[in-house]
């Protein structure tokens, strides 16, 4: 039995550089042209997400999670690679099938207060895409609003209000019922709940679990907290410095991890089960994507790094059915690098 994929997304990159400005272009006309630093945000990922799954993406700020969801949402064009939605490339969709695509991936932001125009009652907020695309008469809009504000836990009342007049968490709500105004498939979410208080936190991942049961949503969450992660993902990709590095089912990231990026990641997960625990950061810090290390990226920091490590970067190799990961110290059949294991 095959699985239906949603996304497809092969060897893909970002690269950012900045235009060289008049002072760079007179310098150039001089023969002192000096080459423009290119920060290597995205580089040669490969994932594909199936029908109804949800996906947690992991990895500290600035490993480039971001990027690549803001891709996959259709936001940012990709440096090289491609991405292929329900089995067509995104890149060569146009008419019906890029109106199909961009309607059906939708993309809930980090900031709820950022993400919505202050100067927009909810309700002009909620039916923009509505009427821009001309989805519905617009005499069924309101009742369409309603429903919406239904599926996320508020009252309609709320549709005559400005983002200012609600509360954070509520914020967030309207943004995650704004996408569902357009009926998507699937939900590209940014670090949705990291600027909600804890308690607020499990309100909004409960919501975003009813609404896969209810509508069958497919998921790629991007998250820098690991315990959120745990309770919302059916599989975990860990990124570090634009690079997928593991890749496993909820269960093996936890209880069979293997890279040693991902290890030192669970090491200072919090626990209240573990007191007097002495918390110590991973050793270093991430490298710059302006200059990402030779070989592989983690080997300054990586307390197992050899000399093969230094100098070539390791693919993303199957370790176990379903679990993937970018380790030399795993190629000979190793599942693990804890010498018990």
């Amino acid at each position: 039995m095959t699985t239906e994929h949603v996304i497809d997304i092969s060897n893909l990159r970002k690269q950012f550089s900045k235009k060289p400005d008049l002072a760079q272009n007179l310098l150039g006309l001089f023969g002192r042209k000096k080459e423009q630093p290119v920060v290597h945000a995205v580089n040669d990922v490969s994932l594909s997400i199936a029908k109804g799954e949800v996906i947690g993406l992991v990895g500290e700020s600035g490993c480039g999670k971001s990027t690549l969801g803001r891709m996959v949402a259709g936001l940012i064009k990709p440096s090289s690679g491609s991405i292929r939605y329900q089995g067509q490339d995104t890149a060569t969709l146009r008419g019906k099938a890029r109106l199909d695509y961009i309607l059906g991936t939708q993309m809930i932001f980090q900031d709820p207060q950022a993400s919505l125009n202050p100067k927009q009652r909810l309700h002009q907020i909620l039916g923009e895409a509505l009427k821009v695309h001309k989805l519905v008469p617009n005499a069924e809009i309101t009742d369409r609003i309603d429903t919406a504000l239904a599926e996320v836990g508020l009252e309609k009342d709320y549709r005559n209000r400005f983002p200012h007049q609600i509360s954070g968490g509520q914020r967030q709500r309207i943004g995650i019922a704004r996408a569902l105004m357009v009926q998507p498939s699937f939900l590209v979410c940014d670090e949705p709940v990291a600027a909600l208080d804890v308690s607020i936190q499990a309100q909004v991942i409960n919501l975003f679990m009813d609404l896969r049961d209810r509508h069958g949503f497919t998921y790629l969450f991007i998250s820098h907290d690991l315990g959120v992660v745990r309770h919302i993902s059916d599989r975990v990709a860990i990124m570090y410095l634009g690079r997928i590095v593991e890749i496993a089912s909820t269960s093996d990231i936890f209880n069979r991890v293997a890279h040693p990026y991902t290890q030192a990641l669970l090491a200072e997960m919090p626990d209240v089960q573990r007191q007097k625990r002495i918390f110590t950061p991973i050793k270093g810090e991430i490298p710059s994507p302006l200059n990402p290390p030779s070989g592989c990226t983690f080997h300054p920091r990586c307390p197992h790094a050899t000399a093969l490590c230094k100098e070539v970067a390791p693919a993303l190799q199957e370790i176990g059915p379903g679990h993937q990961a970018a380790c030399h110290l795993l190629s000979d059949g190793r599942t693990s690098l804890d010498p018990q294991a």
